[in-house]
């Protein structure tokens, strides 16, 4: 199954994509430069940012300027020609944020709610469903179905880590072949999946040095795309600074990424 979103194709047969930004909206001008400076960096891809982040480990934590501010800042990064996703965390945020984003994202914590993945669907937009830490595979599917139900099947699968004890996560890479047998598109979420969640002072931790080791593993599996958050200073990030990639290391990253990428699935098709 192939999902198409503007000019950016995620299909895990198809040159591998890439969905990168901030974690949460910082500021218009944050947006907007993370935009330009990203474009110029991989030309086309998936601009990623949060209007809200209602989930994070602090009552004071930042949390984002909001449904109304968050959308108008999103809909000026589309003005330059560049599809944008952001993620709902309450039903009725789906049909207005459908409006600015075009791909809505269900976070982690909520992929098994009903009413939420149901009303993403109806929206009529791509829908990508990032993988509970405590779902296996097999429960996660689940979250498509529901997706489906609306009769829209444009849905990305997102793998980003599993429970481990507290305070870690780990990735079985054995889940991406598992989802890329239901037929829609996956994608690795690189960032998250290095996260410590509440391993610091109120806030999540992070091993940022394990992302392209593990963006490599991904990829060699012959994937959809590639998610990872991007900052250009993550020690000053308003949120999880702590596991993003630098955004003066993207271009490298990008380019072993597509190389090793394009090996893989030159060699499944000669298989």
């Amino acid at each position: 199954m192939t999902v198409q979103v503007g000019p950016v194709v995620f299909s895990n047969t198809a040159p591998l994509s890439l969905i990168a930004g901030p974690c949460v909206i910082e500021s218009e001008e944050h947006v907007l430069r993370m935009a330009r400076g990203i474009q110029a960096i991989v030309g086309q891809f998936i601009f990623k940012a949060s209007f809200d982040k209602a989930n994070r480990s602090s009552l004071t934590s930042y949390r984002g300027p909001g449904l109304t501010e968050g959308l108008r800042i999103l809909g000026k990064v589309r003005q330059l020609g560049i599809p944008v996703l952001t993620d709902i965390h309450e039903p009725s945020q789906a049909a207005p944020a459908a409006e600015s984003a075009d791909i809505l994202q269900i976070p982690a914590f909520l992929s098994r709610q009903t009413d939420l993945l149901v009303e993403a669907g109806k929206t009529g937009r791509a829908v990508n469903i990032k993988k509970g830490q405590f779902l296996s595979p097999g429960e996660f599917t689940h979250a498509a179905d529901k997706v489906a139900s609306t009769g829209n099947h444009k849905i990305i699968l997102t793998e980003r880590g599993s429970s481990f004890g507290y305070n870690n996560l780990v990735v079985d890479m054995r889940t991406l072949p598992r989802l890329a047998a239901t037929g829609y598109p996956v994608v690795f979420d690189a960032t998250h999946s290095v996260q410590l969640p509440g391993a610091g002072a109120g806030v999540s931790g992070g091993q940022p040095e394990f992302i392209e080791p593990l963006a490599r593993a991904a990829t060699a599996t012959g994937i959809a795309g590639i998610f990872v958050e991007v900052h250009d200073a993550p020690e000053r990030a308003l949120s999880d600074g702590a596991n993003a990639l630098r955004l003066d290391l993207l271009a490298s990253f990008w380019e072993r990424l597509k190389a090793l990428d394009a090996l893989i699935k030159r060699w499944s098709i000669q298989r």
